[in-house]
């Protein structure tokens, strides 16, 4: 019989991954992770591989206190193999929104779960084609200046004022947000955890 998951620890500063699990009904522990993220792909490494490979990396070296059940997730921007990664500063983000602009790309968010009970990892990747409508650059300025694109892989968030900046979501829309919540539940379930 499965057992009701209560809490987990998650390895991430977004807000949005917290607000994600919060809305499972979880109580989350957030925990830092000395981690040093490198968007360089490796030989025959894509972004894909490299998401997930980041959020394995992220779960090894997150602090140990907090639930036993921990998180960790790495979301990418792919367009065309060129990988875009959270912007330096607001000019970095202009230019890859322009770069986004009225084209499709993907969205890669890599995953992984710790049962550091039992000592086991489950890791994978979720992915998505997001289109964007043609963006004026008044509109890429408006956004911009707003600051919401600065601590988000390809400068936008789907959520907020980003959501009037995409035109469609082929795949699961909570990869592009930053965390696959259906992948997790059957990791969960896996585990032998039951959300309620």
């Amino acid at each position: 019989m499965a057992e009701q998951l209560r809490a987990v620890t998650l390895a991430s500063a977004s807000p949005r991954r917290l607000d994600l699990l919060r809305g499972l009904g979880l109580e989350v522990t957030v925990v830092r992770s000395s981690y040093e993220e490198d968007n360089t792909l490796g030989p025959g490494m894509g972004p894909a591989a490299l998401a997930k490979c980041h959020a394995e990396g992220k779960a090894a070296a997150a602090q140990t206190h907090g639930p036993p059940l921990l998180v960790a997730a790495d979301t990418v921007v792919d367009v065309d193999g060129v990988l875009l990664g959270k912007p330096r500063d607001a000019a970095d983000a202009r230019r890859m929104l322009a770069l986004l602009s009225g084209r499709e790309h993907q969205v890669h968010t890599g995953f992984a779960v710790v049962d550091r009970g039992r000592m086991r990892l489950y890791s994978g990747v979720e992915s998505a084609r997001v289109r964007f409508l043609p963006l004026s650059a008044a509109r890429i300025s408006s956004y911009v200046d707003g600051g919401e694109p600065m601590d988000k892989a390809g400068a936008y968030g789907i959520q907020g004022q980003g959501a009037l900046n995409v035109a469609s979501v082929n795949g699961d829309f909570y990869a592009v947000m930053g965390l696959p919540l259906a992948r997790l539940g059957l990791v969960f379930a896996e585990l032998g955890y039951e959300v309620a």
